[in-house]
């Protein structure tokens, strides 16, 4: 059960690190507010379980659509004024700090105590199904006509509008997509533990997603998606080793900005035909050594 928990809560992490790794790594644009779209899809989902009875996938995907709708009140007006950079990342901080207080003081979702009793609906195979569809979705839209606008962006935006690329409608389509797919991890996260409250989703929380997305890669859909994997399983591995195993974690980022500061995978994804090339190169390797 302790194994398939952490397995659970990495599928989950691998959602919302996709989701940004879309928006941050293929636009350009820093995200550092994500875990408020992951409090509002979970409370969402959560409100709609625990006092309406909502069905779980209705109760899920309505999370995703309020972390969207949230995600264009908040991106319309500072996208469209072009602000980008640390001053786009001060202004997410800010949204993510005033989600959590409003969340904080509404009697719905019972304030700073927290929301105990949901449904505990979510298990392995329903958080990497989930998991999956998200990469598919995310991988299927950055091969499209918008992936390499996005690209185009990310690179020069300039010369990208000059070509006739349309950078609101452009950023925007990537923010919304990057907040449903962390109101879909908040949804998962919620009906997993059972529990909530605004205090698990604070800046920390938006910082670990952004440091995935850094260290697999900011080009790379599976390499954000290992890193996420990694970080979710490393520290719980670690955890022998007490207080120990935080600062193995830290060392752990150091040395891949270090030593592979493009990430772990760089610009490169991992596909079904590279895995069989490589192994056939192993197979191949282990008949030489054998001969």
């Amino acid at each position: 059960m302790y194994i398939q928990g952490v397995l659970t809560v990495a599928m989950i992490n691998i959602i919302s690190t996709t989701g940004l790794a879309v928006f941050t790594g293929f636009t350009g644009l820093f995200s550092l507010g994500h875990a408020a779209f992951m409090a509002v899809g979970a409370y969402t989902s959560a409100i709609l379980t625990y006092f309406v009875k909502a069905p779980y996938p209705v109760a899920l995907l309505t999370g995703v659509l309020a972390s969207s709708v949230l995600a264009v009140l908040v991106g319309y007006p500072t996208l469209r004024t072009r602000l980008r950079g640390d001053y786009f990342a001060i202004a997410t901080i800010g949204m993510g700090e005033a989600t959590r207080v409003i969340l904080e003081n509404l009697k719905i979702t019972q304030g700073a105590r927290g929301l105990p009793g949901i449904s505990q609906y979510t298990t392995l195979p329903v958080a990497g199904a989930a998991a999956a569809i998200v990469l598919v979705l995310a991988r299927n839209m950055l091969a499209s006509v918008y992936g390499r606008n996005a690209v185009s962006v990310r690179e020069d935006a300039v010369a990208a509008e000059m070509s006739g690329i349309h950078l609101l409608r452009t950023r925007m389509i990537s923010l919304v997509f990057s907040a449903g797919c962390a109101g879909l991890a908040g949804g998962l996260y919620a009906h997993y533990l059972a529990f909530i409250q605004p205090v698990m989703f604070t800046m920390v929380q938006s910082t670990q997603i952004t440091a995935a997305v850094v260290c697999g890669g900011t080009g790379s859909l599976t390499g954000p998606a290992l890193a996420a994997f990694v970080f979710t399983v490393a520290p719980e591995l670690l955890r022998a080793a007490q207080m120990w195993r935080l600062v193995i974690y830290g060392l752990m980022l150091v040395l891949i900005m270090v030593f592979r500061p493009q990430g772990l995978m760089g610009y490169r994804d991992l596909s079904w035909q590279g895995l069989c090339s490589l192994a056939a190169r192993l197979r191949k390797g282990v008949r030489h050594a054998k001969g």
